[in-house]
């Protein structure tokens, strides 16, 4: 029976371009999906970009952008990468788009009429000077258990202590540097610690299929009791406080949901915006209880999603006529995998460990490649894999060019020049016990598909090709070429190197859908399904043969690894300048400036005029080219940082008095038509105008 399957991957927080840790993760769910689709089973393969959180409106913030424009710029970036690795989602969406609204704010209501929403006030802390609540990433101060300063207010990174951010000493924001204050908020919360959720989750996640042993096994942890009896599940906070860049929850003026209640309803609302293009039901899709829905996640996040989001589903449904509750969907299976690492290292663009996956393409490596040398890593456990580049370049160079391509690179020159292309009818016993060998372990092949174990299934594939090569150098087409009389047997030996080629191919296909789209134009065929393996092709004439893969080069990979490659812009944006001596930076007087008054400047859309208070008893007047990113009323009233001892300068609007210092990058790492964001140099509290910064 054909299957319906609804298969997403975790949707990428959109504040930054794709490493290769998203790649891996969507090349397992890619090749996974392009084997059901050969298989004759029904795919909708959907992602999003998650858009909402205070990360990304601060981060917008100080782009000068609003955060729909700062996600948009990210989002302008996806389309190069997913097509670069042949990733074939059929939709990518947003999580602030208008189906992700509806779909939250209905699962929203439903919920609370399941009366598994709860109010309570909580204190937390607040930023006096930004006039927001604090997430906890957003405070820093002294860990409480071993001192450690300029720790983050969820845990410490030195003693690996988990704590409040009331619990740190000495908080302050990293927003404003400011001491935050306590501050009292009504928050909305999941009941998420309700019998019925738990007598729910433990069903849910005990179903035999659903989670690997190894997810299994650690959210049992979950369900444990304490020697009060109580279990260890918790209520979940699932409101935050304006400002905040999310979707609003109804009735409730100034609160809106936390990110991680609607990011993954954005897969329900990417498939409803297909759905919706290509005129199908939705809700009627959504109830067919022959669809299975399949999310494919890496480790890190898997209690949002065999927790929070399968209880949310199935206590969001509705009420039939006859008075029945009718659930929403839950998840069929969640696929977990480990992160991937560099050499043994995990895999860091801070400490240099990373691989820029558009790097990787500009270098001229073949997506493929790399598709091949995941998929030969990977497996159904929850682990991490490798990426080692000695290994990457021998698995390449041997097994996909010495075993696989070969065999048609051997053969089809033969069948060109002396058959007009055209196949033998009949290639003999000895041919026909080959094939068949290589058509028995089909099924085996599809299993492993099947069950995601990809690093088993080419293992067996090359173990055929191997075969095959062996056939080939027992025979010799390049010797009975030569000899006389073995016309029949040179074309015998060639079709069958043609259609254990073919049936190779189609067990590569998941992999490797480029190099299988240019076999089946080279052998003139249709595209290629696993069923076609049961049988051949006969008296079949193909094309004439091109080259299909190169090898590897060592200086491509060595060039992928250099520093140059890492996806962090160089400092600034640009090289560092020419070194200068002690006695040529002290030569530039930098003082502390309040800035008193701010105005754009009519005729430029560049400039604001500065007012400066630089501790002399007088202003100063300051042009500066941050027009862009800041509004003038915002920067009243703040200190900044200024060259005061520059030449004045006439220009077309007045005489500039010294200039006040920002930080930029240039548009290293920076999406396609993305600006550089501008950010003008703030001092913490305790400055005062006219001190000198040395």
């Amino acid at each position: 029976m054909t299957r319906k399957l609804f298969v997403t991957t975790a949707l990428p927080y959109a504040n930054a371009p794709f490493h290769l840790g998203h790649m891996l993760e969507y090349i397992q769910a890619d090749i996974w999906v392009r084997f059901q689709r050969m298989q004759g089973n029904t795919v909708h393969f959907v992602c999003a970009d998650d858009a909402h959180g205070a990360a990304i409106m601060i981060a917008a913030e100080k782009a000068g952008l609003t955060p729909q424009a700062f996600v948009a710029q990210i989002a302008a970036g996806r389309r190069q990468y997913l097509d670069g690795f042949h990733i074939g989602f059929d939709n990518w969406h947003s999580t602030d788009a208008a189906e992700n609204h509806e779909l939250a704010q209905t699962i929203y209501r439903a919920l609370r009429k399941q009366g598994l929403i709860a109010e309570r006030t909580i204190e937390q802390f607040y930023d006096p000077v930004k006039g927001m609540f604090l997430p906890d990433r957003y405070v820093i101060g002294e860990c409480p258990k071993c001192g450690s300063k300029d720790q983050y207010g969820d845990n410490c990174d030195v003693c690996g202590s988990v704590y409040a951010p009331t619990d740190l000493k000495h908080p302050k924001s990293t927003l404003t540097g400011a001491t935050p204050v306590m501050k009292s908020s009504e928050h909305y919360f999941f009941q998420l610690s309700s019998q019925r959720c738990i007598d729910f989750l433990k069903a849910w996640t005990t179903t035999p299929g659903r989670l690997q042993p190894e997810v299994l096994n650690k959210i049992k942890e979950w369900f444990a009791t304490d020697e009060l009896g109580h279990v260890g599940l918790n209520d979940w906070d699932i409101s935050r406080d304006a400002p905040y860049f999310g979707i609003e929850i109804p009735d409730a003026p100034g609160k809106y949901f936390y990110v991680w209640l609607d990011a993954p309803v954005g897969y329900l609302a990417s498939l409803k915006n297909l759905l919706d293009r290509q005129g199908e039901d939705f809700e009627a899709f959504m109830a067919d209880p022959a669809v299975e829905q399949i999310h494919f996640i890496g480790k890190d996040i898997i209690t949002f999603h065999t927790l929070f989001w399968p209880a949310m589903l199935h206590f969001s449904g509705t009420t039939s006529a006859a008075g029945d509750y009718l659930p929403r969907k839950v998840p069929s299976h969640i696929f977990v995998h480990g992160f991937l690492q560099l050499s043994g290292e995990k895999m860091s663009k801070s400490r240099g460990t990373g691989i820029s996956p558009l790097k990787y393409l500009e270098l001229g490596l073949d997506a493929e490649w790399i598709r091949y040398y995941i998929a030969a890593k990977l497996s159904a456990k929850v682990e991490d894999i490798d990426f080692n580049p000695d290994d990457f370049l021998a698995r390449v160079n041997s097994d996909l060019v010495g075993k696989y391509i070969n065999i048609a690179s051997r053969a089809a020159g033969f069948l060109s020049k002396r058959f007009g292309g055209v196949l033998s009818a009949d290639v003999g016993v000895e041919g026909r016990m080959l094939l068949d060998g290589l058509r028995a372990h089909g099924n085996a092949i599809e299993t492993l598909y099947e069950e995601r174990e990809f690093a088993k299934a080419l293992r067996e594939i090359m173990l055929l090709a191997d075969r095959v090569n062996a056939y080939v150098d027992q025979h010799k087409p390049w010797e009975l070429a030569k000899a006389a009389g073995q016309e029949a047997v040179l074309h015998d030996v060639c079709s069958v190197c043609i259609e254990a080629f073919r049936l190779l191919t189609i067990y590569l296909k998941p992999v490797l859908p480029a190099l299988a789209a240019q076999v089946e134009a080279f052998l003139r065929i249709e595209p290629l399904r696993f069923t076609d393996a049961q049988r051949g092709l006969g008296a079949h004439t193909i094309g004439e043969y091109q080259h299909l893969m190169q090898r590897v080069d060592a200086k491509q990979v060595d060039a992928l690894l250099e520093p140059a490659q890492i996806e962090l812009p160089p400092p600034g944006g640009e090289a560092i300048a020419a070194e200068i001596k002690v006695d040529d930076f002290a030569k530039i007087d930098l003082r502390i400036a309040k800035i008193v008054d701010c105005a754009r400047v009519e005729g430029s859309t560049k400039l604001l005029r500065l007012t400066l208070d630089v501790g002399e008893g007088k202003t100063r007047n300051v042009f500066s080219g941050i027009q862009s990113a800041y509004e003038p009323a915002d920067l009243i009233g703040k200190l900044t940082v200024m060259v005061a001892n520059l030449a004045p300068r006439k220009m077309k609007f007045g005489v500039s008095e010294g200039m006040v210092l920002a930080a930029s990058h240039g548009d290293a790492g920076l999406p396609k038509g993305a600006e550089p964001g501008l950010y003008i140099l703030e001092p913490w509290p305790g400055a005062e105008p006219g001190m000198r910064v040395r």
